[in-house]
């Protein structure tokens, strides 16, 4: 699966994307292109390179940062130029000069990266012949022209072309037709520094990419994770960076949350705003950011390998299928059974299913869906505000109302019960009392009934 395909996963993975400072724009389609890591080692190398270009910004004095994103900033999308070479065919002034302007860039920040010993963390192919075979006069100059220096009978053309004015029309067609000779002669050269260019041009991007990546864990305030060696993934201080940003935004502040799961399923309880669906997302954003080598936002940090992430969320209404929210939503939660009995380590965030319906039903089948799944070799992480018999999952409750204040911390308990704070949440959002009132009363007589 390709980070395109769920950048608009409503975890807030786009927030975190449009944040990056990326240099040019293959980057970025190089990034988006990039497919999501399910091997360890793979996860681990990632890492590895992203720590080597945290510690080049922190080492770095601002000047050689500044040189070195400056030259990024050149890099273009020649993938049709190179596919061009590779098949032989003869490239034209245009194509040339990409060629030859990559080529110098690539130089340019391979030395850059050998002064800070990073030359070998990312590998940039040697391209020094291919700047000898198109700039034969050593001018180090990012334009292309077909030099005199190419060929000394187009060189005596031109010559004449100058002092003889009157026949330049014959002479043109001359030296037209010595020129796409040259270009010929050119590309042959060239097309065996193909493979070498390619790889110059996705490095030269990944570097990009790194950079960009390592910024954005100083500015966001994000962690480096430890792999999990357990099945058990592991987050303290975990917070929303779109979220945190929202509220520092007006005033407010981000209670950071400490939460771990493995392959027993969990279930979070608590009222609505109690932010069992912030962590959800955090939880969903977190996996991806993983798995596609980011900084993670967390004070500290342990995570799981997995090969398939499910986030089912709120209103999944399809009016292009013509579902209800109701259908869509068990199509969604039948794909995450389905996927369990036929693939491993899966991990599935499912936020309050079955809220749309009677609250009889919907109890009945989030107690069913925990036991359907608590078998399965998966990670669930389930939100609900039903009171349910949760078998053997682990139950987490957000704490809640502490001295009329909200604790969006998560407490261990032993029940699926959900707390009654929904008057209070209310009421602390300064909602007309006379409703209120009159809700509290009702629920005491109520219970006097009962």
């Amino acid at each position: 699966m390709q980070l395109k395909n769920v950048i608009d996963s409503p975890c807030g993975l786009r927030f975190i994307l449009q944040k990056l400072e990326l240099q040019s724009g293959f980057a970025r389609r190089c990034l988006l292109d990039m497919e999501m890591l399910t091997d360890a080692d793979a996860i681990q190398e990632s890492y590895g390179v992203l720590c080597h270009f945290a510690r080049f910004l922190a080492d770095t004095d601002h000047v050689r940062i500044s040189t070195l994103l400056f030259k990024l900033q050149g890099v273009k999308d020649i993938r049709t130029t190179i596919k061009n070479l590779e098949q032989k065919a003869t490239l034209d002034d245009i194509e040339l000069f990409e060629v030859k302007h990559l080529a110098i860039l690539a130089v340019d920040v391979k030395k850059l990266l050998r002064q800070h010993g990073l030359d070998q963390v990312v590998e940039v192919p040697d391209l020094d012949e291919v700047i000898t075979i198109l700039d034969p006069d050593g001018l180090k100059i990012a334009s292309f022209y077909i030099y005199d220096s190419y060929c000394e009978q187009l060189k005596d053309l031109r010559i004449q072309m100058r002092q003889h004015p009157e026949q330049n029309d014959q002479l043109l067609l001359e030296a037209n037709e010595l020129e796409l000779g040259v270009r010929a002669d050119l590309s042959k050269q060239l097309h065996h520094f193909a493979p070498a260019i390619r790889q110059a041009l996705l490095a030269l991007a990944h570097i990009d990419i790194s950079l960009a990546k390592a910024a954005q864990m100083h500015h966001m305030g994000l962690c480096f994770p430890v792999i999990s060696t357990d099945g058990t993934s592991r987050y303290e201080g975990l917070f929303h960076p779109q979220v945190k940003d929202a509220l520092e935004s007006n005033g407010r502040s981000f209670q950071p949350v400490d939460i771990s799961y493995g392959l027993k399923p969990t279930l979070i309880t608590g009222a609505n705003m109690g932010g069992k669906t912030v962590v959800l997302k955090t939880l969903t954003l977190c996996q991806y950011l993983f798995q596609f080598g980011f900084g993670i936002p967390a004070a500290m940090v342990t995570i799981d390998v997995k090969s398939h992430i499910f986030f089912c969320i709120g209103d999944e209404q399809s009016v292009e299928k013509g579902l209800s929210s109701f259908a869509a939503e068990m199509k969604n939660i039948d794909a995450v059974i389905k996927a369990s009995r036929n693939e491993r380590k899966l991990l599935a965030l499912i936020d309050e299913p079955a809220r749309t319906t009677n609250p009889t039903e919907g109890a009945a089948l989030v107690a069913a869906l925990l036991k359907v799944l608590a078998d399965a070799d998966m990670s669930l992480i389930l939100t609900t505000h039903y009171d349910i018999e949760p078998g053997d999952a682990r139950c987490l409750r957000v704490k809640g109302f502490v001295d009329g204040v909200m604790d969006y911390s998560l407490v261990e308990v032993h029940d699926g019960e959900v707390p009654h704070e929904a008057l209070n949440i209310a009421q602390a959002l300064d909602i007309d009392s006379q409703w209120i009132n009159l809700a509290r009363e009702i629920i005491n007589k109520n219970e006097r009934i009962l």
